[in-house]
Parts: C-alpha cells; structure tokens; sequence
C-alpha cells in the first residue's frame, strides 16, 4: 500500500489544495464583503479579541494541576476516611514540589491559587488567572466528556451536540483574518454558521504547512480541472444544475479563498527552523532547535502564538499534550506529561505577556485562554499505581475578560466531589447547583460580550472582570 509522505520538505499534492479549499466551502462572504477584498482589507492585523482553547488529552489529575489537597491534611492514614491521596510524595523527582505551589512575586502580590506540583512555571502567571473548580462533568467516557467541553452541550451519546466554541465565536465576531479558526488535532463542529466559521482542521503542523503551501503540480482529475475551469457561466444542463444550488459559486468562492491565503505566503510564519532573527527569536522563547521538527508541546505552542501574533487567526482550539490516561503507571508518568504541557503553555503566555498588540496593550490584553480536559483522575491510586476516570473536574480561565488571582469553587473534602453553590455569587450552597462545563463556555462568550443564550445557562458572573 503506498504511503502518503508527511515530511515537511514534501511538496503537497494538488489535491491537498483542493481538500483545503474545501474547508473553506461556504467562506464566501464575511460580513457582506468577498474574501479577496476581505484579504487586502485585513493586511493581516491581528484580531482584537483572540481565544486559545488547551485540551489536556486522556483526562488529567487535577491533584497535579488546578486543584491541589494539602498532603499534610490529606495522609495516606486518613484517605479511607477521606478517600483523597494527594500521593505528591510518590512522584519522586526533584523537579516536582512535595507540597501545593503558591506563589508570591514582588510587585504582583501572593496568589490565591493554590496550584498542584505539575503545573510547574505557568504557575508565575497566576495574576492572569481564574480557577473553576468542583465541575460536575456528569460522564466518565472520554469522548462524551471531550465533546461536552468543546461545545458547552452534552453529547447525545456519544455524538456532539451544536457548534463548538471557537465556531460560535468566529460565526458571532465574523473576525477579518486570512484563517478565522483554527483547530489543531481536536474536532471541530459547525451546526448554525455558513462556511466562513467553520474550522481549518491539521492533525499537525506539517499538515497546516502543507494546506498553506502552494503547489505547482497539475490538477491529476479531469473533473477537478472542470471545477477550477467552471466561472459561473453554465455551458450545459449540468453545470447550469449545479449553478443553481450554488455549488459552483461557493467552491469558486471559497477556492479563490484559499487561493488567496496561499499568496499571502503564509506557510513561511510557521518555518521555525528558517536561519533568521525572527524565527531564532521564536526558537529561544519556546525552547525549540532547529531542526524543523516541532511536532511536540514546545513547538505547538509557537504555532499558536504565531498564529495569533501574525494576525493568521482568531480562535485556535489545540490538542496540546497528552498520555494522560493513566490507569496504570507511576505519578511521576503522569505529572510529566502534564509538565511538558504547562511549560509550553506557559512560553506560550511569556510570549503574549511580552508582545504589543496593535490596539494598544499586549497580546495578553486580548487574549482569553481556556484549558481543560475530559474529566479528571480518582483522587484515590488504584492497586496498579494509577488513578481512574472521576466526575468531578477544574479548569482554568486566564487573560482578557475574567477576573484574575481567582478561584471560583471547590470540591468535596471527601472523594473530591463535585460541589453545590450559589452561582450568582460563588457561595458554597448546599441546596444550590453544580457548576457544569456550560457554565464555563457561557463565561468565556460573555467575556467578549457575544450572546450566549445557545447555552441555556447564566455565566458565572464572579468570574467576569
């Protein structure tokens, strides 16, 4: 069987071109204005409002990450009591902290976070953040709880229900980038929008390389050649059917798209292994070499950060790191791979932290960044070392539009389990409700001000700045 080629010095097929194009299929107008003229109007300026949604892949342990236990309270000899082992001791590794991480940086003032040993260096960026945690995921399957995350709707079994977030927010801002959306390894959902919102999927970043690269090879189907040669001006019966449903209009429209994306040269933004001073600056602020292999945390980072920056996209959704279902293994398996992801994230945010955005601020200024995961681990290791799938979850939201040094929540000192609160103010409530993953997406849309009535929640107002 003979293999496609996923190097990055492989020239794309034209098909590749085609398939990208259809990605944009529906991308004709954008705002009542044709995308060639969108283009040159843009210039590629950055979006106002950007957004970056982290998944976490497999399911973390939020012990490890955003929601931490004392293990001075939490002893091996009460967890039948408490059914809670913060297990930090087991890690065994001088890179992690035996203890909960909270810090306290001269001009910022003490964190009101406590953080779990994992999170490492991302940490510093506390004054950014909002913690949720004690959320109710009300599934212990992984593609129900990655799916409910994605779109703030639980799955209809295991199918996913509506738009995903970053569609509902490009569909609502109709933002004039070259690239609107961006989904990197994750799915992506449109159920309400024309094309225009809909997302860019690559399952990596050779495959962003290969859909922005042009290619000089022949079209290889002679009815690829009849699409591109088709101008809107039927000839015969067929094409005048076509016409009529507007296929040819929108696969030349959203083909003159991804034309135009293609002139812009937009491949050469994300060539980090190229021997300049801006990609050298990238390679030192991600911790990447040079090789033009950066199919790892580090350098899906710099993907997102030049994406952002360059003014390619406004949303991108990123699988950023995983091996995270560990049901079996050491904590020190576990803690490490979530590392490798909070690092990245964590150069991610220095980079936005320390770049201007053309409106005035820093990129950080207009940026919203929301990192999950499908459910989190049991906060008791099983008999092979690991933890298993639970209900409860956290996660965190950071940036433009959300309060900062704060924690929204709490889950059970037994078992961890989900909490009751008075969402209105974030009261603990033993006869209020639980927070779910709707309450977080309805949070981030109205931190831009967009409707999210789509929910069927209030957002947890405490949160918004």
């Amino acid at each position: 069987m003979k293999k496609n080629r996923l190097d990055e010095n492989h020239r794309p097929e034209r098909r590749t071109f085609l398939k990208a194009a259809a990605g944009f299929m529906g991308s004709t107008l954008l705002g009542g204005l044709p995308f060639r003229s969108f283009a040159q109007a843009a210039a590629l300026a950055p979006a106002d409002r950007c957004f970056v949604f982290v998944y976490f892949n497999g399911g973390w342990d939020q012990l490890l990450a955003f929601d931490p236990k004392d293990p001075e309270e939490f002893t091996a000899d009460r967890a039948a009591e408490t059914r809670i082992l913060p297990g930090y001791n087991l890690i065994n590794d001088s890179r992690f902290s035996s203890i909960p991480l909270r810090p306290d940086i001269a001009g910022k003032g003490r964190s009101n976070i406590d953080f779990g040993p994992a999170v490492g260096r991302l940490a510093d960026h506390y004054d950014l953040m909002t913690v949720v945690r004690g959320i109710n995921m009300n599934t212990l399957g992984h593609e129900v709880g990655y799916r409910y995350f994605l779109t703030g709707k639980m799955p209809i079994g295991s199918a996913a229900r509506g738009s995903s977030t970053a569609t509902e927010i490009v569909g609502q801002m109709k933002p004039r980038v070259p690239i609107s959306n961006i989904a990197f390894n994750v799915e992506s959902y449109n159920d309400r929008y024309p094309g225009y919102a809909n997302a860019l999927r690559v399952s990596r970043k050779d495959d962003l390389l290969l859909t922005l690269k042009p290619s000089s090879q022949l079209l290889d189907s002679e009815i690829e050649k009849q699409l591109v040669d088709f101008r809107g001006q039927p000839i015969n019966c067929e094409q005048a059917a076509y016409g009529a449903r507007g296929v040819g209009t929108t696969y030349q429209n959203s083909r003159d798209q991804m034309q135009q994306v293609m002139t812009q040269q937009l491949e050469s933004s994300f060539r980090f292994e190229l021997n300049n001073d801006d990609m050298a600056a990238v390679r030192q602020r991600y911790g990447l070499d040079q090789s033009g292999r950066y199919d790892n945390e580090a350098g899906r980072a710099a993907m997102v950060g030049t994406a952002l920056k360059k003014g390619i996209a406004q949303c991108v959704t990123i699988n950023l790191t995983g091996g995270l279902d560990t049901h079996f293994g050491t904590q020190l398996t576990h803690a490490s791979n979530q590392r490798r992801g909070f690092d990245a994230l964590a150069s991610l945010v220095d980079d936005l932290r320390a770049s201007q955005h053309p409106s005035g601020g820093t990129f950080m200024d207009h940026t919203t960044i929301m990192v999950f995961s499908e459910f989190s681990r049991t906060p008791l290791i099983n008999s092979s070392g690991g933890r298993d799938h639970h209900i409860s979850n956290s996660c965190m939201v950071m940036g433009a539009g959300v309060k900062h040094n704060y924690v929204f929540g709490k889950s059970g000192d037994i078992g961890m389990a989900p909490g009751t609160f008075d969402l209105r103010t974030g009261a603990a409530n033993p006869n209020g409700e639980n927070i779910l993953p709707e309450h977080v997406i309805a949070t981030v849309l109205a931190s831009a001000g967009l409707d999210y009535s789509i929910t069927r929640v209030e957002p947890l107002r405490p949160i918004l700045a």
